[in-house]
């Protein structure tokens, strides 16, 4: 059975990142060129998958293709309130505007991943989205200007991180907290696990 213990992460995600190094992955940060073009009518979660996959295939086509060794892995996130797709906040008053929308209500964050197995002209490519549900608080003007000022919103989908001071704004979650922070560590593990590839428990 084959393992992985090392593979590219086509994101400058620091994130992402840490959550991949949690698993006790060597990771090679190898940041994707693709301008995440929003097609007209995709809906939010297709959206997800499609800019992971874009990411996967800008990164794999500029690495050596003799490079057997390593697993290539794209990540993207979009917020979905009632099918519109929140990406990362133009600046701070479209963040403003979108945590505006968010207050008070539920919504959906899909996080889809893209991996190249190691294999050479033979790799196979992996494909899947986790959703996970989230509901804010009612959010005061006040409150919302207050966590946009911080700065933390705007290299977040949705203008929000989770794992920061956006915790204070979060009234549920159901689901996986990891989808929402940027990476579905247990759904990646198990996609590698299902097609025979593991990650040894020691480096």
């Amino acid at each position: 059975m084959p393992e992985i213990r090392a593979l590219v992460l086509a994101s400058a995600s620091p994130r992402r990142l840490e959550l991949l190094r949690s698993l006790g992955l060597s990771v090679e940060v190898a940041p994707s060129g693709y301008g995440e073009i929003d097609p007209p009518g995709t809906a939010p979660r297709e959206l997800a998958a499609l800019h992971a996959r874009c990411k996967l295939d800008d990164v794999a086509a500029r690495l050596d293709a003799r490079d057997d060794e390593r697993a290539i892995v794209a990540s993207d996130t979009v917020v979905d309130l009632d099918g519109v797709s929140l990406g990362k906040p133009q600046d701070a008053g479209d963040a403003r505007r979108m945590l505006g929308m968010l207050s008070g209500r539920e919504h959906a964050v899909h996080t889809a991943f893209a991996v190249r197995l190691p294999g050479g002209r033979g790799a196979r490519i992996v494909e899947e989205t986790s959703t996970t549900r989230v509901r804010f608080h009612r959010l005061e003007p006040d409150e919302i200007a207050e966590y946009v000022a911080t700065g933390e919103p705007m290299d977040k989908a949705g203008a929000y991180g989770i794992q920061g001071r956006a915790a204070a704004l979060v009234e549920s979650i159901e689901g996986d907290f990891y989808t929402v922070m940027g990476f579905p560590l247990g759904r990646f593990v198990r996609a590698l696990a299902g097609l025979g590839f593991f990650i040894p428990s020691e480096n």
